[in-house]
């Protein structure tokens, strides 16, 4: 590479230095060690990588659920397969203060590692069999992030994976990235997860990563439920720790912090990072009002599971905040707490073109720990919990039915809903819904469970043919409860979050 190219591509020496510093692979020195425990999604993230139908691929989650670890694994996997280090490209970008400054810095640095570590043009490379891979992490704060990117892809042989704390939402029009990326999202643990990082046992899932016609087979939840009592020992382990600590991998590195310091670390690892940093700024650099986030977000974990609407937020946010804020505003920060992806907002369902406007969504947390760590309350959601608990028990079943909503949530291409109360039609919890089938879930997280009573509503739904429902799914705290009707699936919540 001669010296007048060089400088054509050259950055800040500041700069430079901390992409060499981050990139040792690319001088031939040893990457840093990686946690030899993979979330479920490394393989899939790995073959997308290097053989996937779209150049680029999106990560998305929450922050503190392991993005960055992943892309560190894929690294060393490439590497340990044989891979030159100088075709590997990593860029933390909420590490590196000094891209603000620079226009297009995308497109910039990947010019810089283009003439400077990989020594030659990337379509020539990559016409030689040596093809670049680009890792960008956390770019949901940095402006125009996908227009650079579709003119990388599409003008460039090159692998692109990226990550971002926020839905990362891909505009329509001249600047869509439709064809050139695959996205993926992740959570935080699963339950299986938490049994393997926590207490080293490993299990296979029943669920594969992809496909959810399966969803529709009354044997799959019925062989749901037998699995989860199989591995009985384990799953109610796991299940445990997630009642008391969540989801989050931080909270289950030993050694396990007290409760007060696993709180603090959330609320300022997560809540804060999120509301003050990632959704401080709105478009054209318009300042959002970081305490109305913070309240809309308090009030989210007091009604997570619930369907609050313009009567309990706007009275509640003129005492804390403004008399001014109305509905559409309040509406306006879900949005963007929802593109934090801190909450799923589970809309009401429409059937036949019928808009259920007057229904507000249903929050449902990505993490039942948020809540206790930004209220200062702890709900158990196992048994053993709520019976030395039992005034909680109303509580802990807002909490179920928040953790479900965002586990169904996280689905790929599942449509999830729930059915509002309409005259005298009861709510279903949430509503499956796979092509032109449905499948109604309600959720009776509590020790006793009264089958006409706490039926009603999945009864209802299943009678009226429009729905097309084949059978329902009724999911309970214990295994125990019995169920005389053909048309209903009981399941444990805890062998239901066993199952993936």
């Amino acid at each position: 590479m001669n010296q007048s190219k060089r400088s054509r591509h050259s950055l800040p020496q500041g700069l430079m230095a901390e992409l060499e510093d981050l990139n040792p692979w690319g001088a031939g020195k040893r990457a840093p060690e990686t946690p030899a425990f993979r979330r479920w999604i490394f393989e899939k993230l790995h073959q997308l990588l290097i053989s996937g139908k779209t150049p680029a691929v999106v990560l998305r989650g929450p922050r503190q659920v392991g993005k960055t670890i992943l892309l560190c694994q894929l690294i060393t996997r490439l590497l340990g397969d044989g891979l030159a280090g100088q075709r590997i490209f990593y860029v933390p970008f909420d590490q590196i203060e000094n891209l603000g400054k620079i226009k297009d810095p995308i497109l910039k640095i990947a010019h810089w590692f283009e003439s400077n570590v990989l020594g030659d043009t990337f379509n020539e490379s990559a016409h030689a069999g040596r093809i670049a891979y680009i890792f960008l992490d956390e770019v949901q704060n940095l402006n125009a992030w996908a227009p650079q990117i579709k003119f990388l892809v599409d003008n460039y042989d090159v692998r692109v994976i990226l990550t971002g704390s926020s839905s990362l939402r891909i505009a329509a029009g001249q600047d869509s990235l439709a064809g050139r990326i695959t996205t993926l999202t992740v959570g935080t643990l699963l339950l299986r997860e938490i049994a393997q990082f926590r207490f080293n046992q490993s299990y296979q899932p029943l669920m594969p990563p992809n496909g959810i016609d399966m969803l529709l087979q009354r044997s799959f939840w019925e062989e749901g439920q037998a699995k989860g009592k199989r591995e009985r020992e384990a799953r109610d382990q796991a299940f445990r720790a997630f009642s008391e600590c969540g989801g989050y991998p931080m909270v289950h590195q030993p050694p396990i912090l007290p409760r007060h310091e696993m709180a603090d670390q959330l609320n300022e690892g997560i809540i804060k990072r999120a509301i003050h940093h990632d959704l401080r700024q709105g478009p054209r650099g318009r300042r959002r009002d970081e305490k109305m986030l913070e309240e809309v977000f308090l009030l989210c974990c007091r009604y997570a599971g619930q369907t609050p609407g313009p009567n309990i937020f706007v009275p509640e946010l003129h005492q804390a905040v403004s008399p001014d804020i109305n509905w559409n505003r309040v509406l306006t920060y879900l949005d963007y707490l929802d593109d934090a992806l801190l909450l799923r907002l589970i809309q009401p369902l429409e059937i036949r073109q019928k808009k259920m406007s007057a229904s507000p969504a249903k929050v449902c947390l990505c993490d039942h720990a948020l809540r206790a760590s930004w209220l200062g309350e702890v709900i158990p959601l196992d048994s053993e919990g709520l019976v030395a608990n039992p005034h909680l028990t109303d509580l802990a079943g807002h909490m179920a039915e928040s953790a479900l909503g965002y586990f169904l949530a996280s689905f790929p291409f599942l449509n999830i809903n729930y059915y509002p109360t309409r005259g005298i039609e009861r709510e279903v919890d949430f509503v499956i819904t796979i092509g032109a089938r449905r499948i109604p879930v309600e959720v009776k997280h509590r020790r006793k469970v009264d089958y006409h009573e706490d039926t009603y509503a999945l009864r209802a739904f299943l009678e009226k043919t429009v729905y097309n429902a084949p059978f329902g799914i009724l999911v309970t705290l214990d295994d125990d409860v019995t169920i005389y009707d053909p048309r209903l699936v009981q399941i444990s919540l805890a062998s239901l979050l066993w199952m993936r």
